[in-house]
């Protein structure tokens, strides 16, 4: 079993906001893998899915969007790992990421929450979690979505606004490729993800 975390804020006036592009993300995955059964736990919207890929013919995914706001992000992920009994190994966390342009995507297998609120309370609850394996709060999967830049925009503005007509067609496709990687990770972890998914390095 596999945890799949969507990083966003609930309620409508968030809704399909640049902050919300993990929320976006996991819902393109449930209607894509057929999820109907969202239900309220761990102080988030969870729901099942099977993926297929890999050594597995089906993996079963829990997909989870936190309604703690994002600066508590970790209250839930904590609650759902303890709960189905997960290893730091079986969480990715998707986040909207300001140092990416929109429409890419990038997957990491550990790091420094670089300054996002939710990673760096997701870092925080994972301590114990990953000492039971010998890692640390750090080393949890997780797959950054661009939304570019902020500009002459103050941040907390900016990630809280919609994305731009230009940004729209960007995101979307974004979207699509996040849910493909997501597949990717589920049934043949994150070194394969990273390795068809990741953009090439800049020369």
């Amino acid at each position: 079993m596999k945890l799949i975390v969507g990083l966003g804020n609930p309620g409508s006036q968030y809704q399909n906001t640049r902050h919300n592009a993990g929320f976006m993300a996991v819902d393109r995955a449930a209607a894509r893998f057929g999820a109907m059964n969202w239900r309220a736990a761990h102080e988030a919207f969870a729901c099942d899915v099977l993926i297929a890929g890999g050594a597995n013919p089906m993996q079963k995914v829990i997909l989870l969007k936190p309604l703690t706001y994002m600066n508590l992000s970790g209250r839930s992920v904590a609650s759902a790992m303890a709960f189905y009994k997960l290893t730091i190994e079986d969480l990715l966390v998707v986040v909207d990421d300001l140092a990416l342009p929109c429409g890419t995507i990038r997957l990491r297998a550990t790091g420094s929450a670089g300054g996002h609120n939710g990673l760096t309370d997701i870092q925080r609850a994972m301590g114990g979690v990953a000492l039971l394996s010998g890692k640390t709060g750090m080393d949890y999967a997780r797959l950054r979505i661009g939304i570019d830049p902020p500009g002459r925009v103050p941040q907390k503005s900016y990630v809280l606004e919609p994305f731009s007509s230009d940004q729209k067609p960007k995101i979307d496709a974004a979207m699509d490729r996040a849910v493909d990687a997501l597949a990717c990770w589920a049934g043949e972890g994150i070194a394969s993800a990273m390795n068809k998914f990741n953009p090439p390095p800049v020369e």
